[in-house]
C-alpha cells in the first residue's frame, strides 16, 4: 500500500508500506493493505512503519490518520526526530 507522513512543514515519508502501527486515541491499531477506510485521531506515540527496506519508527505528538484501501495518509502535527 502507499503511506505517506506529513507535517504542517514538511513531508517526512512517501514510499510503500507492508503495515503501519499507529498511536489511536483508544489505543494502537495497525493497518495492513486493503483495510476497510477510516478516519482516526492519533495521540503522541510512535508510528511504526514496516517496509521491504526494514522497520522505521517515527515519534509523533499527535495528528489524524485516513486509511483508504490502498493508500495510508498520515497527518502530524510535529514529528520529533
Amino acid at each position: 500500500m502507499k503511506a505517506e507522513i506529513l507535517t504542517p512543514d514538511a513531508l517526512i515519508y512517501e514510499g510503500e508500506a507492508e503495515m503501519i502501527t499507529l498511536p489511536g486515541e483508544l489505543g494502537s491499531f495497525q493497518v495492513l493493505d486493503n483495510h476497510a477506510p477510516i478516519i482516526s485521531t492519533l495521540v503522541r506515540g510512535t508510528i511504526t512503519l514496516k517496509n521491504k527496506s526494514g522497520i522505521h519508527n517515527f515519534l509523533a505528538t499527535g495528528g489524524v490518520v485516513e486509511v483508504t484501501t490502498d493508500k495510508v495518509s498520515i497527518l502530524a502535527e510535529s514529528i520529533i526526530t
